[in-house]
């Protein structure tokens, strides 16, 4: 068995004892269940099939990064809109054919993103502000949805939210690992005892069933529609990587090619069966950075028990059977994990953080953010508020992709950060002697002095 790093992270070639690690692995399913299963749902596909092909895709994710990436990886919510709009054109067949050459064009950009012309490029378009700025974007974009959840019944969500906290800060030893699983099991049977829980389902599942596979069919005009949330998941998969960089002290920016490889080939799989497109998890993120254990291991766990809840319907119901309010309990901690993971990025970065280019990025990047989720998830009281004439919009249409809060402060913190290169580029006014004094001081390590 592997041993902790001085810090206390368990990095994922390192292992632990099979007790705990099936522990892990238990709450990783716990942690991406609800979301994984939400999004097939609001698509109009089988959950059980999305779950199933969660615990292969990650499988599969694994193996292309050869191990060295922990994630898990769930339903993509970046699909949604436009799978439902695919779907008026075909059915969910011709959605799948969207989503699947969705996965073909992804897995070209993660071969591209290998060459060093394309980590060159990664380097240009993701420099640390911006890192910093998507991952808090990832964390205040997914908030409604922790806040939405929890709001249908705050005791449930605080006595959740609650445990989770004490157990991460005021326990020790294995417990201290599994304080998502405790609190969600705390909370179900406060739930139970509160009358809140519907057994009902979970009686009738059967045991035994396979899922209802569902062959893709391909039309122009549904690729079209669906192909472009690509970009979506370049940045969020880069986003993710960045923040798991950060918590483990550990740059994994060189096996982001690969991370786009597995991704896009999970996600191919997945659609020529029947599932949702999938992605790297923040919730599993959110875990990991509260354990510390990165341990591909318990990810493993996580995988195969998801596949077997494919197989058996009624434990899939059971885990479908936890309240609402305490999955937004949960998630107001895992969000809130990964929107402080940018903080992480911003103390172990070289960069002046009191010039505008730097600050100046993320911090108006994640109020464009904040903005938008505003905008977004309360245009109508908006609307009446403001006295607006044209309604606001629930999203962002750029060409053919149809961005949420997240994809759009992105786009919008990508865009910037270049505006603000070009402009340091073409200004006269700008002293060029300071950045020729940085280059050598990244290069030699020192003042620039040589000998």
């Amino acid at each position: 068995m592997g041993s902790k790093a001085s810090n206390g992270v368990v990095f994922p070639e390192q292992a632990l004892p099979t007790g705990r690690t099936v522990g892990l692995g238990l709450q990783h399913v716990i942690a991406m269940f609800g979301a994984t299963v939400l999004a097939p749902f609001l698509m109009g596909f089988d959950p059980n099939l999305a779950v199933f092909f969660s615990g292969i895709g990650t499988l599969i994710f694994m193996l292309v990064v050869r191990g060295r990436i922990p994630s898990y990886l769930g339903s993509s919510f970046a699909f949604i809109g436009p799978v439902i709009a695919a779907k008026a054109n075909g059915g969910v067949p011709a959605a799948l054919g969207g989503i699947a050459a969705a996965a073909v064009i992804y897995f070209v950009i993660g071969l591209l993103a290998k060459t060093r012309m394309g980590t060159q490029v990664i380097a240009t378009l993701m420099p640390p502000p911006v890192t910093a700025a998507v991952i808090a974007i990832i964390g205040i974009g997914l908030a409604p949805v922790a806040w939405g959840s929890a709001s249908q019944n705050w005791t449930l969500a605080l006595i959740t939210l609650s445990v989770a906290i004490f157990v991460a800060v005021g326990t020790r030893g294995f417990t201290k690992l599994i304080p998502i699983l405790i609190a969600v099991a705390v909370g179900y049977v406060v739930a139970a005892l509160m009358g809140k829980v519907d057994f009902s389902a979970v009686a009738a599942a059967p045991w035994i069933g396979l899922p209802h596979f569902v062959t893709p069919t391909f039309s122009l005009q549904s690729i079209s529609i669906i192909a472009p949330v690509v970009v979506m998941l370049v940045a969020e998969n880069i986003g993710h990587v960045k923040a798991i960089s950060a918590y483990m002290d550990r740059d994994l920016t060189p096996e982001v090619g690969n991370a786009f490889m597995g991704d896009a080939i999970a996600t191919f799989v997945s659609a020529l069966g029947g599932g949702t497109g999938q992605t790297t998890y923040a919730e599993n993120i959110g875990v990991m950075s509260i354990t510390k254990v990165y341990s591909i291991r318990p990810l493993q766990v996580a995988a195969v028990t998801a596949i077997l809840l494919g197989l058996v319907p009624k434990f899939g119901t059971l885990i479908q059977s936890i309240p609402i309010p305490v999955m937004g309990g949960i998630t107001l901690v895992l969000f809130g994990m990964i929107a402080g993971a940018s903080t992480k990025v911003i103390s172990s970065a070289t960069e002046d953080w009191g010039a505008l280019e730097n600050f100046g990025v993320y911090g108006i990047s994640i109020t464009v953010c904040a903005a938008l989720v505003a905008v977004f998830n309360t245009n109508g009281a908006l609307n009446d508020a403001l006295k607006l004439a044209t309604p606001l919009p629930t999203t962002v249409q750029i060409g053919f992709a149809q961005l949420d809060a997240i994809g759009s402060a992105t786009f919008f913190a990508v865009l910037l950060n270049l505006a603000i290169v070009l402009v340091k580029k073409l200004s006269p006014f700008v002293d060029r002697s300071t950045e020729v004094a940085e280059v050598a001081t990244e290069q030699l390590g020192y003042g620039g002095e040589t000998d």
